[in-house]
């Protein structure tokens, strides 16, 4: 048998133990967070009730987390994973370039209808003013979870061109409008006095603008 070090083992097991600890902590803390942010807002909560629910002292969730507002961003931006994951499978159906940036609109509306809350993460990072501002490494997170959703976005807007469907355009401009568009939309749905100046279902505004962009970028033929 070779030769090991007495205890080295146990050092290994005792790491990986306070790992796991760590990270059943810091998921306690998010799993206690999104209930009360999502219950009074980011404004009204309450960190103090944050780290009893989550069993751990106020100063343990600090260490966690920088501030209140880190914690807010951490907590609507969990699912970027998953979001991203679903965009890219919705790109990924055949069909034409059209089609697929029909099906991409449809996912984006349908995910943020269905999941409202998570859709303040736009609130949070346009008020930061009234927040707080955001640790870097915060805003670095938000920055990568929008930027995977217009590479997605461009990277079927680039078939297009390739395949002759579209007119050649900077695809990556063309993404943002598209996104921004969108988020604008879906933004007015929380808002009364835009929704009403609305005037018709989002739905139907939303797939209208989308069809508009399309149409302006489809090759004619002749």
């Amino acid at each position: 048998m070779g030769f090991r070090e007495p205890g080295t083992m146990e050092e290994s097991n005792e790491r990986i133990t306070r790992e796991e600890k760590k990270q059943r902590s810091r998921r306690r803390i998010l799993d206690a967070a999104r209930d009360v942010f999502f219950r009074d807002g980011f404004m009204l909560a309450n960190l103090d009730e944050v780290a009893m629910k989550a069993g751990v002292a106020k100063g343990t969730l600090y260490r966690y987390f920088e501030s209140k507002a880190d914690l807010y961003v951490a907590v609507l931006a969990e699912n970027g994973m998953t979001f991203e994951m679903k965009m890219k499978e919705a790109a990924a159906e055949p069909g034409t370039v059209r089609e697929c940036l029909q099906r991409i609109g449809d996912f984006y509306l349908a995910h943020w209808i269905a999941n409202k809350d998570y859709f303040q993460i736009f609130w949070a990072v346009d008020n930061q003013s009234l927040i707080g501002g955001l640790p870097d490494d915060a805003l670095r997170d938000v920055s990568k979870l929008w930027e995977g959703s217009l590479e997605i976005l461009k990277g079927v807007l680039d078939r297009g061109v390739a395949e002759g469907e579209l007119e050649a355009c900077d695809t990556w401009e063309v993404s943002y409008i598209l996104w921004t568009m969108a988020n604008g939309l879906i933004q007015s749905e929380f808002i009364a006095p835009r929704r009403e100046l609305r005037r018709r279902p989002l739905q139907d505004v939303y797939r209208d603008g989308i069809e508009m962009v399309i149409a302006g970028l489809s090759r004619k033929s002749g």
